[in-house]
């Protein structure tokens, strides 16, 4: 059961990275300052990792995508 609620968890969160990247981030000027972005740093985490490490490396990659970082190539 918690299995299942996991996963149905990370396919959630992969389709709301997924209608961001779609819809809503060709609206604004590029900003990430690492390759991948971050949003696809974060798919490729959530896949290799599980909802739970994947989202806590996510968000680690999204707090150092700031100006103070020189940014650069990141792989998950």
């Amino acid at each position: 059961m918690v299995e299942r609620i996991a996963n149905f968890l990370e396919k959630l969160l992969i389709g709301l990275i997924r209608f961001y990247q779609k819809f809503i981030s060709p609206l604004k000027p590029r900003t990430c300052r690492f390759y991948p972005t971050c949003s696809e740093y974060a798919l490729q985490a959530i896949k290799k990792y599980g909802i739970l490490q994947g989202t806590g490396k996510a968000i680690i990659r999204i707090l150092k995508c700031n100006p103070f970082h020189p940014g650069g190539y990141d792989p998950v």
